[in-house]
């Protein structure tokens, strides 16, 4: 039997529905943060290059999970949920996959757990190896917009943790703002209030069943969800104020599968399969969650790249990377994974797509073995826009955001995070070197907020992680963690949102950095 979360739902009726004005943008609801897998905060109350010149930067808490490694896989990179609403009032939540098929939601302002659930391993045989670890294998997901989010300084970018609460109490002589008008999408940006627990919450009704499907992060339609593929196959659906299941789970991939990238948009999963595990063709897999239909696409030759695949554009286009064969990058259909365009690299990819906007045209970047990053115009990718000249080893990751009128890419290579920038030249993009870090065992994927790259050295098993920030436009350092992270990370990475950082290393532990949040 799996556990779940304990947390009773109670209808609060004429409560205060308060919530934060401008927590300092969009919340980290997937791998890479956004459905284009840029990893950048464009905002943040307290994080700046200012800031970062000053004390204050910390390591904040941590958190012990108990989990079992499986091979090098650890903690998943958590997804957030910031400016929640529920009975139990303003909460901040982190939701973290472990190998062992645990999901975890964290309360992070406080750094405690609030709730946990583990899930019944695959039946059958498997047997778990660094190819085929088995367990969770991909970080969870929240329903993630693919439109590609505003520059800072719109929409909700501003007022921070510290900022000004709005009450829901209503003007003089309106009376109090309802539930039924959150619901109604009256209520403005946030988290909707609890759910009544679904199937698996003990005693309770399977209230909200399909009516969930797909719930954002606001007050709208419908409730807040998190999502986890565990090591059966399955989509499970539960709400994040206390884990319970929102419906059945969904069956989406073969069991023991080395699943990628998951991520919930426009009302379909999607996921890339890598391997051969579980005898799952590699390749990239959508899940309908109205028709529960399923569909897949093999690449023939090769493999999707291990990470954050595939990223999705503004027009619903998927874009995935592969290794194997001729090494390709490939435009596919939404929900049906038709394939419309494809671009050969001449060698392996080694890093997941990015996809950005640089004036008005949507372009993807990818990296390859031979440490070249790759320029294409999302529109046509059989004629690549430029390549860069070849890094310090393959690049494992990239990372992008503006600043300004200066679009950047950033890559994690073997030793190194090396910044470019894209520049016309003869009217047409092209990449421009930066600047290289120091050098770093095993860096992980680097993540911008609000114009500080932070960067992770992931260690091996007989060294430690150490956190970086840095000068996104110079690549000055401005701090580091030290000797304070006390395992490495493999598989895991970076997510941030309200001013802290979050990650999670091979032993189970949950790090948070940022600066102290007054109470």
């Amino acid at each position: 039997m799996k556990r779940r979360g304990t947390t009773l739902f109670v209808m609060c009726f004429g409560c205060a529905a308060a919530w934060p004005q401008g927590r300092g943008g969009s919340d980290w609801t997937t791998a890479g943060n956004d459905a284009q897998r840029t990893s950048w905060l464009r905002s943040d109350p307290k994080i700046s290059r200012a800031s970062l010149q000053k004390p204050g930067f910390a390591f904040l808490w941590k958190i012990k999970f108990e989990n079992e490694a499986r091979q090098m896989n650890g903690l998943m990179p958590p997804v957030l949920l910031d400016r929640y609403i529920g009975h139990r009032g303003f909460r901040s939540l982190a939701f973290i996959g472990g190998s062992s098929d645990n999901v975890f939601a964290v309360d992070t302002d406080l750094g405690r757990i609030e709730w946990q659930n583990h899930y019944p391993a695959a039946a059958g045989p498997a047997s778990s190896s660094a190819a085929c670890p088995g367990g969770i294998t991909t970080a969870l997901t929240r329903p993630t917009p693919i439109a590609i989010p505003a520059m800072a300084g719109g929409g909700f970018g501003g007022g921070g943790r510290g900022g000004p609460a709005k009450s829901g109490v209503g003007e003089a002589g309106q009376g109090a703002v309802t539930l039924a008008e959150l619901a109604q999408g009256r209520g403005g940006r946030g988290g909707f209030p609890d759910a009544p627990p679904g199937r698996g919450a003990p005693g309770a009704p399977d209230a909200g069943r399909g009516a969930a499907r797909g719930g954002g992060g606001g007050f709208g339609r419908m409730p807040s969800l998190t999502y986890a593929l565990t090591s059966d196959g399955m989509l499970q659906s539960m709400y994040v104020s206390n884990g319970a299941d929102s419906e059945s789970p969904l069956k989406f991939l073969p069991p023991h599968a080395n699943a990628q990238g998951l991520i919930v948009a426009e009302n379909t999963a999607y996921a890339a399969t890598v391997n051969g595990c579980g005898g799952a063709p590699n390749g990239v897999w959508a899940l309908d969650l109205e028709s529960k239909k399923v569909s897949s696409w093999s690449p023939g030759a090769g493999s999707p790249v291990a990470g954050a695949n595939p990223a999705i554009g503004p027009d619903g286009t998927l874009y995935v990377t592969t290794a194997g064969g001729d090494g390709a990058l490939v435009a596919l259909e939404a929900k049906t994974l038709k394939q419309k365009d494809a671009y050969s690299a001449g060698a392996d990819f080694t890093s997941t797509p990015v996809v950005f906007d640089y004036k008005g045209r949507t372009l993807v970047a990818a990296g390859s073995k031979d440490g070249a990053i790759h320029l294409l115009d999302g529109a046509s990718l059989k004629t690549g826009l430029a390549k860069s000249g070849s890094q310090d080893g393959a690049v494992t990751g990239l990372a992008t955001w503006q600043d300004g009128g200066t679009r950047w890419i950033l890559a994690a290579t073997a030793h190194t995070v090396d910044a470019w920038k894209v520049v016309d030249r003869n009217g047409a993009p092209a990449l421009e070197p930066g600047w290289t870090s120091r050098e770093m065992i095993s860096p992980l994927t680097p993540m911008v907020v609000n114009g500080v790259v932070f960067a992770v050295a992931g260690g091996t098993p007989s060294t430690h992680a150490v956190l970086y920030a840095l000068d996104g436009a110079s690549g000055k350092e401005y701090w580091n963690s030290g000797t304070t992270i006390g395992s490495f990370v493999h598989t895991g990475g970076l997510a941030g949102g309200g001013s802290q950082l979050y990650l999670g290393t091979h032993d189970g532990t949950l790090w948070a950095f940022g600066f102290p949040i007054e109470h």
